[in-house]
């Protein structure tokens, strides 16, 4: 229980190795998201502590995120509806394109805006206990934190509009096979097995994991040939930097990367 009567902090943020991990922090609501949720993605992704080189995402008490929490659920007039879901998008694009690698640990509920947070994150580790929904169809509403831009790049406009339509769910092997999740692992593995593969990642030269997140979404909304040249721009910028240059003499010395003091 928090201190002096004092709400508790919906994001609990635990550093160790270079590594965030954020966890949300409302397990009696199976992480559901109020505006105080989606307030403090922003203050962390927008300023994340200066000794971070990744970060992993995972729910408390079992579950990742069950969406918009209903009970809480405010009603506004059209106009301010559009202002709340264009906010939303914002703080999704600082989780995808803040510069840093975010690893989620998936269990129980990944729904609604569960899905859209992890969609906006780079790598899914997804436990047996996993369910994928986009249930917004069954309550009479519509997706509004970036579902049909980022589930739909994964599943593709034709299944995405079949699983609003249904209101179905996806378990973890079907989530594997279409790209929901990145890694299945068991029961209670999940979050070791994202911070092993965030601590992989925050190994890379950070300039390299930067093109990386902001380079690949891009050239998948351009032409080819403007793909291509903005794939010959960022290779250009990497090959000039520290981290090429510590890559090329940890090839050459037979030794692995020291990428980071």
């Amino acid at each position: 229980m928090p201190d002096g009567g004092q709400t508790p902090r919906v994001l609990k943020i635990d550093l160790s190795d270079r590594i965030a991990t954020v966890t949300f922090n409302r397990a009696e609501k199976r992480n559901a998201v109020n505006d105080s949720f989606v307030e403090e993605l922003d203050r962390f992704f927008s300023s994340p502590p200066k000794n971070v080189d990744a970060v992993v995402l995972a729910g408390a008490g079992g579950h990742f995120c069950a969406g918009l929490d209903l009970a809480e659920h405010e009603q506004r007039k059209s106009v301010d509806n559009v202002y709340h879901s264009r906010n939303w998008h914002r703080v999704m694009d600082q989780i995808e394109f803040g510069g840093l690698p975010v690893v989620s640990a998936l269990t129980g509920s990944v729904i609604g805006g569960g899905l859209e947070i992890a969609a906006a994150s780079h790598v899914r580790v997804a436990e047996p206990s996993v369910r994928f929904q986009l249930p917004e169809g069954l309550r009479g509403i519509f997706v509004g934190g970036g579902a049909t831009v980022r589930v739909g790049r994964i599943l593709g406009p034709d299944r995405l509009r079949e699983m609003m339509l249904t209101g179905r769910t996806y378990g973890q092997e079907e989530g594997l096979s279409l790209g929901l999740s990145h890694y299945s692992v068991g029961e209670g593995q999940a979050l070791s097995r994202a911070q092993d593969l965030a601590r992989r990642i925050a190994q890379n030269a950070e300039f390299s994991n930067y093109l990386m997140i902001q380079t690949i979404p891009r050239v998948a909304n351009m032409s080819a040939g403007d793909g291509l040249f903005a794939e010959s721009l960022a290779a250009a910028m990497s090959q000039t930097t520290e981290g090429a240059k510590e890559g090329l003499r940890a090839f050459l010395e037979k030794r692995p990367p020291r990428f980071r003091d």
